[in-house]
């Protein structure tokens, strides 16, 4: 079981790393603005669940790994972190925000549903994500490491509800101008480019620590 204090500051780290906008915020700001706060929160539900898929993935993967070789498993933390490095001088450079929401057809519940499962199991970004950052607040000490990338998982996947459903949330109470008001700013870039190097950064100080 973790301790108290890795918990918390995993917790932590999560949420910061949740509030950025990405594919699913899109999704989830997208739906709620053509559809109300109903669809938002069924799509919420949707990539919930496929965050779910990556998981277990990372569960099972990341256990085989560390099983295998104490070295390799430093060295998937130390590649994930260079990939969290990437992605904020990516976003920095290029300077681009999301993309403005566009009107989008009416969808039925199950289908709202259904695009969120696809959209989140088939962004490799998330299952890069976990990979990189899971390992982070895996103590070998404390044993029962499928066990402890899992309830990490699960509750990265809690917290994500919350994020992503308080997205919702707001969006469909904004729905008459929210819009490119919200996303068409490059700031976005920048912030979210300087919390991915930070995280980069962190992770591999960790990893050569460890």
């Amino acid at each position: 079981m973790l301790n108290t204090t890795l918990l918390l500051g995993f917790m932590a780290a999560a949420l910061v790393v949740l509030i950025i906008p990405g594919p699913g915020v899109v999704y989830v700001v997208a739906r709620s603005l053509a559809q109300g706060r109903r669809a938002g929160l069924v799509s919420v539900f949707g990539l919930a669940l496929g965050a779910f898929v990556h998981v277990i993935a990372a569960a099972v993967g990341l256990s085989a790994i560390l099983l295998a070789s104490s070295t390799a498993f430093g060295l998937v933390k130390l590649i994930g972190a260079g990939y969290l490095i990437y992605l904020g001088l990516k976003a920095i450079l290029s300077r681009s925000s999301i993309t403005a929401v566009e009107c989008l057809s009416y969808q039925s519940s199950w289908r709202l549903f259904a695009d969120g499962v696809v959209i989140s199991v088939f962004n490799p970004k998330i299952a890069i994500f976990f990979l990189a950052f899971l390992p982070q607040f895996v103590d070998v000490s404390l044993g029962a490491v499928t066990g402890q990338i899992f309830l990490l998982g699960l509750i990265y996947v809690c917290l994500a509800i919350l994020s992503d459903g308080a997205y919702a949330v707001f969006a469909s109470s904004l729905r008459n101008w929210v819009g490119e008001k919200l996303v068409g700013s490059p700031l976005p870039a920048y912030i979210t480019g300087g919390i991915y190097i930070l995280l980069g950064i962190n992770a591999a100080l960790v990893g050569r620590q460890s």
